[in-house]
C-alpha cells in the first residue's frame, strides 16, 4: 500500500511539472489519476490483439504435459516472439490469435537457448488483421520508467500489469542465460512468459521471461530479441563468437590468498579441445585480466556473464588478444574466435532402457524441474530394467551407485563403469522427492562395489 501511494505522489509531481496544456487551475488529483489511467487503457488497447496465446504439448514422466505460455505478433509475415523454454522439446505447439477461435500450429522457426527466446511462423493459412505495435529502445529505458506487462497468466488471455523498470543489465545466475535482464515489478506470472513488456507510448521494449516472487520479473531486451529474430530469418542460426573456456570468479578473498591481491580477472577452469583458447596456450588456472583490449573482472558466479556476454558478442574470425597472469607473471596471448558450437541437447542412449538429456534453461523451466544438477529422463522402455526399477521420463538423475551424474561426462563415464554390474542403484528427483531405484540388468558380471 505504501509503496502505490509514493508512486502516487511521484506521478502526480511529473504530471504536474511536465510540459503540456497550461492549465488556469492546478489539476485536481481525479484529473491526474484519470490521465494515467486513459493513457494505461489506451496503450493496453493497442498491445493486447497482438498478445498471443500459446500451448505446448510435451512428454514428461511418462505423460502428455501442456505447458501455456504467452508471445508477441510482430508483424503481417506472421512471426511470433516468445520464449524458448515455452516451445522447447515440444511435440506440438498451438497458437490462438485474440479475437478468433480458431488455432494454428505454427512453423518453429529456432530456438535459442541462451537468451531463452524463440522465433515462431503462423501458417499462410492464418488470418489476422491486426495493427502491430512499434518497438522502443531498451537501451534508452531509465530505472523507475513505468511500463506494462501483458500476457496470459494462469490461462487467463489478456492480462494486463502496470509497474515500474526497477533495474536495468540484470546478470542471472540461471543456467546458461546470456541476457543482461531488466527488472521489472509489473508481474510476471506462470503463463505470461514470452508477453511483452510495453513503455506508455505503446512500444515494445522487452520479452518477458520470468518472474522471481512477488513483485520481481525479468524480461529480455527487445534490441536482443529482434536480433535474434532477425537472425533465424536471414542465416537460420544465430552466429556468436566463441573461446572455449569454463571459467570461475576471482574474488578478493581468493585473489588475496592467492596473494596477488591487486589482481582482478576470471579463472580458467576447463580449456576446450580444439578451441580458440587452446591454440592460444592457455591452461587452467591461469587468470584472463583482459580480453581484446578490455579488462575483465568477476566477483560472484552472475559477474561472468558479462564476460560471457562480451565473447559472444566479439565479430568471428577477429583477431583478439588475451591478457593472463600465470604463476603471478603478466602474459599476453593472441587467438582467432570462432563460431560457437552449436548446443546439442542430444539424448544418451543406455542399454538398459533409458535415455536421458541434459538440463537445458528452458527445459528447467518448460518441465518445471527441481533442479538443474543432474540428467533428465527423456524415454524409459516398458519392461526393460528402467521400467521395472520405476523409472520415468521426466525424473532427474542424481548419481548412479554413489557417482554425481550433474552432466553428460560424468553420466558417460557412470554408466560405462556400471555396464557389466548384474545390478546398480541410482538416486532421482521425482518433482522435490529424492528416490532410490535397483536396476537389475540380468547380465553376468562382477557386482557392484559399493565403494564406487
Amino acid at each position: 500500500m505504501v509503496q502505490w501511494i509514493c508512486r502516487a505522489f511521484v506521478l502526480i509531481f511529473i504530471l504536474l511539472f511536465s510540459a503540456g496544456p497550461v492549465y488556469s487551475e492546478p489539476p485536481t488529483d481525479l484529473q491526474i489519476f484519470e490521465k494515467l489511467q486513459n493513457v494505461i487503457i489506451s496503450v493496453s488497447e493497442k498491445i493486447k490483439p497482438c498478445v498471443v496465446h500459446i500451448e505446448a504439448f510435451l512428454r514428461s514422466q511418462q505423460k502428455r504435459v501442456k505447458v501455456t505460455g504467452s508471445g508477441i505478433l510482430v508483424n503481417k509475415e506472421g512471426y511470433i516472439l516468445t520464449n524458448s523454454h515455452v516451445v522447447y522439446q515440444a511435440e506440438k505447439v498451438v497458437v490462438t490469435i485474440p479475437g478468433t477461435k480458431k488455432q494454428y500450429e505454427p512453423k518453429i522457426v529456432g530456438t535459442d537457448q541462451l537468451t531463452d527466446l524463440a522465433v515462431l511462423q503462423l501458417p499462410p493459412s492464418a488470418k489476422f488483421n491486426i495493427k502491430f505495435p512499434g518497438f522502443g529502445d531498451s537501451s534508452k529505458l531509465q530505472v523507475g520508467e513505468w511500463v506494462i506487462a501483458v500476457g496470459n497468466p494462469y490461462g487467463l488471455d489478456g492480462t494486463v500489469s502496470f509497474g515500474i523498470v526497477s533495474a536495468k543489465g540484470r546478470n542471472l545466475n540461471v543456467g546458461l542465460l546470456l541476457s543482461d535482464f531488466i527488472q521489472t515489478d509489473a508481474m510476471i506470472d506462470p503463463g505470461s512468459s514470452g508477453g511483452p513488456l510495453v513503455n506508455l507510448s505503446g512500444e515494445i521494449v522487452g520479452i518477458n521471461t520470468m518472474g522471481q516472487g512477488r513483485g520481481i520479473g525479468f524480461t529480455i531486451p527487445i534490441q536482443t530479441a529482434l536480433n535474434i529474430m532477425q537472425g533465424f530469418i536471414d542465416q537460420g542460426s544465430i552466429q556468436r563468437g566463441w573461446l572455449g573456456v569454463k571459467i570461475q570468479p576471482l574474488n578478493r578473498k581468493l585473489a588475496s590468498h592467492m596473494d596477488i591481491p591487486d589482481i582482478s580477472g576470471v579463472i580458467v577452469t576447463v580449456v576446450n579441445e580444439n578451441s580458440p583458447a587452446e591454440k592460444a596456450g592457455l591452461h587452467p588456472g591461469d587468470i584472463i585480466t583482459e580480453f581484446d583490449q578490455e579488462s575483465v573482472e568477476a566477483e560472484t558466479d552472475e559477474d561472468l556473464k558479462v564476460f560471457a556476454r562480451g565473447i559472444a558478442k566479439t565479430e568471428i574470425g577477429k583477431e583478439v588478444s588475451i591478457g593472463v597472469v600465470r604463476d603471478k607473471k603478466p602474459i599476453l596471448l593472441e587467438t582467432t574466435i570462432t563460431k560457437q558450437p552449436e548446443m546439442s541437447s542430444d539424448e544418451i542412449e543406455t542399454p538398459f532402457g533409458f535415455n536421458v538429456t541434459e538440463i537445458t534453461t528452458p527445459l528447467y523451466f518448460a518441465v518445471r524441474l527441481f533442479t538443474m544438477n543432474g540428467m533428465f529422463v527423456s524415454f524409459v522402455d516398458t519392461g526393460s530394467p528402467a521400467g521395472e526399477a520405476n523409472l520415468a521420463t521426466g525424473d532427474v538423475i542424481v548419481k548412479i551407485e554413489g557417482m554425481p551424474v550433474s552432466n553428460r561426462e560424468e553420466f558417460e563415464s557412470a554408466i560405462s563403469r556400471v555396464e557389466g554390474y548384474p545390478r546398480f542403484l541410482i538416486q532421482y528427483y521425482r518433482g522435490h522427492e529424492l528416490r532410490v531405484g535397483l536396476l537389475e540388468t540380468r547380465s553376468e558380471g562382477k557386482e557392484a562395489d559399493a565403494t564406487q
